[in-house]
């Protein structure tokens, strides 16, 4: 064979092979040492994107890019004239930005809402569901019964801990053979979960979270979870708006979908709950990477004054 074309010919092999094996690196990363899909990573999902679409919005599913710049854009300025803004008579303060992780950006698909099923983008609520909700909303100063089980250091509750709220929203996620754990930064609960496809416990085993059992679908992780002790809410953070303290009946069904998508993960959720919805739902979040997140320590109930203060004032106006 004639010298060049040997030395073309070794370049091509050197240049596939070094691809082939390119390629194949990328694969493994893919997959954990015993070969499942590997979701392990710190994650966050903080964004403009309401958990529901605006009433506003009517039937428009996504927003054009210029849209999604705009409403950014219009955020950035209302948040920094808040934080110019001279504080009112007799007001302590709160939080400064330091503390708090608002969104700045839309998701990456555009979308007009979170929830993605049915087709409106609103949360099929039946009326005793929002009767229920503001029946407690009224009593909350009467009894720590009525007040969200974040408030009281519970739990935020599954899946609403994955709604997006004004501050710790960090996910980091462990993997074991079998198992997959999620260590949220909220009450800095860890939520372990078996991928072997086993059987639920027992229908009378109950608990605030219910019982999640996982299996693999390909490069997804599907998570069922049933057996919920239906005293819980299906969000419990002020950003869910009307969704906030509608609650959890013990036939909650709810199935997770988290399927790799380059280093992040694409998380859909199914919500069914005949007693409170008139059909199931549907909401697609975004969880993206970032290995510069640094998660701290949720100490929720040590020094937690909210649930005292809050019925200190229900006392003190009951003496009006």
């Amino acid at each position: 064979m004639n010298r060049r074309l040997l030395g073309v010919s070794v370049v091509l092999v050197t240049s596939l092979s070094a691809a082939s094996l390119s390629a194949q690196q990328k694969k493994s990363a893919q997959l954990t040492a015993w070969g499942e899909p590997d979701l392990q990573g710190t994650y966050t999902n903080q964004t403009l994107t309401p958990l529901e679409r605006p009433a506003s919005l009517g039937t428009k599913a996504f927003l054009t890019k210029e849209e999604a710049d705009a409403l950014e854009k219009q955020s950035e300025a209302r948040r920094r004239a808040a934080a110019d803004a001279p504080p009112r008579a007799g007001d302590v303060g709160t939080y400064n930005d330091f503390w708090t992780e608002p969104g700045t950006k839309v998701v990456g698909s555009l979308q007009t809402s979170l929830v993605v099923e049915p087709p409106d983008g609103r949360v099929p609520l039946k009326k005793e569901a929002e009767q229920r909700r503001d029946d407690f909303a009224k009593q909350e100063g009467d009894s720590f019964d009525f007040m969200s089980p974040w408030d009281r250091c519970i739990t935020r509750t599954i899946p609403g801990s994955f709604f997006p709220a004004g501050y710790n929203n960090a996910y980091q996620i462990v993997q074991s053979k079998g198992y997959v754990v999620i260590h949220y930064e909220m009450i800095h609960n860890a939520r372990i979960i078996p991928t072997d496809g086993r059987p639920h416990k027992p229908s009378d085993f109950r608990t605030w979270d219910g019982d999640s059992v996982g299996h693999w679908e390909g490069n997804t992780l599907v998570v069922d979870i049933t057996n919920y002790n239906g005293k819980s809410w299906i969000a419990t953070n002020a950003a869910a708006g009307r969704i906030r303290g509608i609650p959890q009946s013990d036939l909650l069904h709810v199935v997770e979908r988290f399927t790799r998508n380059g280093d992040d993960i694409d998380y859909k959720v199914t919500i069914d709950d005949p007693k409170y919805y008139t059909r199931p739902w549907t909401a697609s979040i975004p969880l993206v990477r970032d290995d510069t997140y640094q998660m701290f320590e949720y100490a929720c109930h040590e020094g937690n004054k909210a649930v005292e203060d809050i019925l200190r004032g229900g006392r003190a106006h009951d003496t009006k």
